[in-house]
């Protein structure tokens, strides 16, 4: 199984419903994204993705993101923008992406602080 790992960044802004009293109010972070995508077969270049093309694909997801005020985006009408929920946004956003390709989005994690993340695993 081969398996490759990209990062990128965005920051947003949000507010949490029913968590902690100081994370209902309105706080922004800069969140570092971490994408693993695995697959068992090379190509015939003899990589699982280009990087290039794996990066294009999530910052146009990231791009959704960035600078905005989570909560009214779609996506979290219905969900908290928590970072479990963001981490989960990105790896279905992703798998979307990748169709055609023989790999599949491992997980994705989100972390909001340097010492806070939380990371989703699809199977």
């Amino acid at each position: 199984m081969f398996e490759l790992k990209i990062i990128t960044h965005f920051a947003a802004a949000h507010r949490l419903k029913m968590v902690a009293k100081k994370c209902e109010n309105l706080h922004g972070h800069n969140w570092k994204i971490e994408v693993s995508v695995a697959g068992e077969t090379l190509n015939n270049a003899g990589v699982l993705i280009d990087f290039g093309e794996l990066k294009g694909y999530l910052s146009e997801i990231i791009e959704k993101l960035d600078h905005t005020f989570l909560n009214e985006l779609d996506f979290f009408h219905n969900h908290n923008p928590s970072s479990e929920n963001i981490a989960c946004y990105i790896a279905n956003e992703l798998k979307k992406k990748i169709i055609g390709h023989d790999l599949k989005v491992a997980s994705v994690t989100a972390w909001e602080s340097e010492n806070a993340c939380a990371t989703y695993s699809l199977n």
